[in-house]
């Protein structure tokens, strides 16, 4: 076989490239399952903790939304409401602007539930990532000292290339392990906040109609 001039330089660089990530895939890795383990206590946490608002919520407070249907009677019962902390304060920035246009209330609205959107994927992003890094590293952890060993095993050296499949392996374990637990947290994560979105919509949309109604009352009587 013919060498390529040069050729031997360029498998030099990429070997030495290659060994010298080793250690930077490992640490990642540690890091990564670290990161997934604490997260899924939190996620434990937060579930135990959580404030379970269904239909029959949803429905009791926009009959309370809409009796009598005044800003201010709109602001209590959201507060009295066990909606999470974050909804509230979208629902009393919309309630507590009657005096603005309809369409540009339900501009602000859509901005303001976009913001809850945002926030909701910005969240997510870190487990996400997580999620797809875990086991690509697990893979470079995998491939990596498996040349060194299988050089080894050329030469005879059966304890290098031992010691380069056990490091082979448990790269591949931990990169796993990492995406999978950041995989469930992610997924568990997404339903609840596509839950909290759709009630916010819901009742955001009741609030809405309220405030509409009211504000066409309004404008009868003073006719």
């Amino acid at each position: 076989m013919v060498a390529i001039p040069g050729s031997e330089m360029l498998s030099s660089a990429l070997h030495v490239i290659a060994q010298s990530l080793l250690i930077p895939v490992i640490v990642g890795l540690l890091a990564s399952l670290i990161y997934a383990i604490i997260n899924f206590g939190g996620l434990i946490s937060e579930h135990s903790s959580r404030i379970r608002f269904n239909s029959e919520n949803v429905e009791e407070l926009m009959m309370n939304i809409s009796n009598p249907g005044t800003s201010e009677e709109i602001i209590k019962a959201v507060n009295e409401s066990e909606l999470p902390r974050s909804s509230k304060e979208v629902l009393i920035k919309i309630a507590s602007t009657p005096n603005i246009g309809p369409e540009s209330r339900e501009a602000l609205a859509r901005k303001l539930i976009e913001n809850e959107e945002l926030k909701a994927a910005k969240s997510l992003e870190k487990i996400d990532i997580v999620t797809r890094l875990g086991p690509t590293l697990g893979l470079m952890g995998t491939l990596i000292p498996m040349g060194p060993g299988l050089a080894a095993l050329g030469s005879g050296d059966v304890n290098t290339l031992a010691d380069a499949i056990i490091v082979a392996f448990d790269t591949t374990v931990v990169g796993l392990a990492a995406g999978g637990v950041a995989y469930v947290i992610g997924k568990v994560r997404r339903r609840w906040y596509e839950d909290k979105i759709s009630t916010l919509y819901t009742i955001t949309e009741s609030v809405l109609e309220v405030l509409k109604n009211a504000k066409t009352k309004t404008a009868a009587v003073f006719r």
